[in-house]
């Protein structure tokens, strides 16, 4: 069990921050590693984003000194979303396969949570997010047809897209923690355009499906006061609950997108004009 602690910080402070700054305090880089669960704890919305990749071994997830709690989701709840190769969850003795692009939810009070792949050359990659819970809502599989999809977008605009909602208010019971996925077409290489912010929900995104030799600069900060941040495949970002969150990659690509805060409304959002943009 790696992690490591980011604290919040205002637009005021991120304004003044350079390049290193600003990669310090909201870029995730390393988010799989063989063996290991490597996890980032941020104190907006005391929210948790990371992942495994069990390769020659299980891997077993444990409480983190943070949480000082006796097991990880004694006052918390989990989603998984399977980025790799087929793999499984064992979640209190219940085995749930996930194939590539599945989700599981995981409620309050499960106590025992194992990773394992089912093909070394080919293993899972699980990104996981987490937030505090007060009820305890049942563990449950979520696949792409069980999903909400939804288009967005048009190739002349450069953002046509496919927006699954895996674990969401409709598909299936949280206390706060929603998350899906966002698939860019070809062709199309804006994500989340026109831009919003959301000052009731903080978010994090996970950019995976990115080409070898390609990149994504992620957009942050306040619509008037706007920073980015490169990134590379496989990589997660921070996004405040003061800021937008916004993409254009050098290829199409697809990215997770996990959120909490103070509500379940997905449509609860301050869109963001382009031409307002500074």
């Amino acid at each position: 069990m790696n992690y490591d602690v980011r604290y919040a910080v205002s637009p005021q402070e991120t304004k003044a921050m350079d390049t290193e700054a600003l990669r310090k305090n909201f870029l995730i880089e390393e988010v799989f590693k063989a063996d290991e669960i490597q996890l980032t704890y941020t104190h907006y919305d005391r929210y948790i984003a990371g992942g495994t990749m069990p390769v020659q071994k299980s891997v077993t997830l444990e409480s983190i000194d943070p949480l000082k709690a006796s097991y990880f989701l004694e006052r918390r709840e989990m989603g998984i979303i399977n980025i790799g190769g087929t793999g499984t969850i064992v979640a209190d003795g219940t085995a749930y396969e996930l194939q590539n692009k599945e989700a599981l939810y995981l409620g309050k009070g499960t106590k025992e949570v194992v990773f394992s792949s089912a093909d070394a050359q080919n293993p899972a990659k699980f990104y996981i997010n987490s937030a505090p819970a007060h009820h305890a809502y049942p563990c449950k599989k979520v696949t792409r047809n069980e999903a909400e999809v939804v288009e967005l977008g048009s190739l002349e605009t450069a953002n046509a897209r496919t927006i699954t909602k895996l674990l969401i208010a409709g598909v299936i019971e949280t206390c706060q923690l929603q998350m899906g996925m966002t698939e860019l077409k070809t062709g199309s290489v804006w994500n989340t355009m026109p831009a919003h912010s959301h000052d009731r929900r903080m978010e994090v995104y996970l950019y995976f499906d990115v080409p070898e030799g390609q990149s994504v600069s992620h957009f942050m900060g306040e619509p008037t006061e706007t920073r980015h941040i490169w990134m590379q495949n496989e990589q997660a970002v921070i996004s405040p609950p003061w800021s937008i969150h916004a993409g254009s990659g050098t290829s199409n690509y697809t990215f997770i997108w996990g959120m909490a805060g103070e509500n379940l409304d997905y449509g609860d959002m301050d869109i963001r004009k382009i031409t307002e943009l500074r």
